[in-house]
């Protein structure tokens, strides 16, 4: 018999494992359920666009691995896929001699990791790749690049179609429920996207001639895969898995450099990252469509989708002040979160922290732009998890966590995640 295979969300993860289920499986039919009208509307959407050529990671990790992998399996679709990719080169500055150990280690686990090309710069190197970054050393990775995410998961979606699955925007999956003859979902459908494929039961959530939403119930399939991103506890609770580690949203706002002030940035400029923080700082970032971003911060959100500082949602903030992990959280580096306020409140402040290693940035030079959350893996004993997360049974795996660099990496996890749950096709 044909099997049937849900996956849930419709960011680059989710549609990446559900093009690798169809490419080892063929005969199987894969839908893809995603609550947003369009796929790509949170963290795939709204992330600076970078690749992460694998520095950071440490060497032989899940992270390091499926980075480098991931990386040669994005650059080749986007060939054949015509989506835009620049191999535009990072460097990551020690603004002073304090820095110069960390920085060393990144070059070493570059080197273990088998990123091409990374070298050591002195002052006058760091001048000559980018002219207006100014500190006592770099480390230059020529083949950390920028691509355009939406357009990937964009090609994705189109891949899926074309190889006889689906990708049903619109439907939100509200309940799982595991039964003998398989996976059965509970689906919240907006009324553009309501269909009624065989199998399905719909009831209107409203008596009225217009009905805006309606209940369907769906099913069996054979194999359900969760890639929820900012929601990824809360749709693992629903198949009765722990809560813990649960997701705490943290913004990160960025700022525009003014289109005559590009020049300050030939490509991407970081700072050497704090190893106690899984964020990379405030950092310069070009982006695909030319744009300059400075940022992100990180300060807590209030809510998991809240990508301005206005935006409330009382049971996602009840959930995060509720979650002990939170509060241990908190207790340990509360200082750093004041800083990251300190940020928000104060354009001065935010860009007073990019200065420190492109001195030639002014306040004036910027313009507000735009902001993502990230889904922040928080354990119950308060510690940030920072590595890829899943957890699976016969029917159900869910990716719990899948942080940074999780959409440059996004091919590879899936082949990672299909070989698991088809092992005839490990790759």
């Amino acid at each position: 018999m044909t099997r049937r295979i849900a996956v849930i969300g419709g960011g680059i993860l989710g549609l990446a494992v559900a093009r690798r289920l169809g490419q080892v499986e063929p005969e199987a039919t894969v839908t893809v359920f995603e609550k947003e009208p369009d796929v790509a509307r949170h963290q795939t959407g709204r992330n600076s666009g970078v690749v992460h050529a694998g520095l950071y990671y440490v060497p032989g990790s899940l992270k390091a691995t499926l980075c480098r992998r991931g990386v040669g399996l994005l650059r080749e679709f986007c060939a054949a896929h015509d989506v835009r990719y620049s191999e535009c080169g990072k460097i990551v500055v020690a603004v002073d001699d304090s820095e110069l150990e960390r920085l060393a280690e990144i070059e070493r686990r570059a080197a273990a990791n088998g990123v091409p090309g990374t070298r050591m710069l002195d002052a006058a190197g760091l001048r000559a790749i980018e002219p207006h970054a100014r500190g006592v050393a770099a480390l230059h990775s020529p083949t950390t690049a920028i691509v355009d995410y939406v357009g990937v998961a964009r090609a994705l979606r189109t891949e899926i179609v074309a190889a006889g699955g689906a990708v049903r925007t619109g439907a939100e999956v509200v309940g799982v429920d595991e039964r003998p003859d398989g996976v059965h979902l509970t689906l919240t459908v907006r009324a553009s996207a309501r269909s009624r494929p065989n199998g399905t039961r719909a009831t209107a959530a409203h008596d009225s001639g217009r009905v805006s939403q309606a209940t369907e119930r769906i099913g069996p399939f054979d194999l359900l895969v969760t890639c929820a991103g900012l929601q990824s506890d809360l749709v693992a609770t629903l198949t009765g898995e722990d809560p813990s580690p649960q997701i705490v949203p943290f913004r990160g706002d960025y700022w525009l450099l003014r289109p005559q002030r590009r020049d300050l940035v030939r490509g991407l400029i970081y700072p050497v990252p704090d190893p106690r923080y899984p964020f990379l700082g405030i950092h310069l970032t070009k982006r695909i469509d030319g744009e300059v971003l400075v940022g992100p911060n990180a300060v807590l959100a209030t809510a998991r989708e809240g990508y301005t500082v206005a935006t409330l949602n009382a049971a996602d903030l009840r959930r995060t002040l509720g979650w002990p992990g939170f509060h241990k959280m908190a207790r340990t580096h509360w200082k750093t979160g004041a800083k990251e306020v300190l940020h928000t409140v104060s354009k001065r402040a935010f860009v007073a922290e990019a200065r420190r290693y492109v001195p030639d940035l002014r306040s004036d030079d910027v313009v507000r732009g735009p902001a993502g959350v990230r889904a922040q893996a928080v354990a119950r004993d308060g510690s940030l998890v920072d590595d890829f997360v899943l957890a699976h049974t016969d029917r159900v795996v869910h990716v719990r966590n899948a942080p940074s660099p999780g959409a440059t990496a996004s091919l590879a996890i899936a082949e990672h995640i299909v070989a698991k749950v088809v092992p005839d096709h490990a790759s």
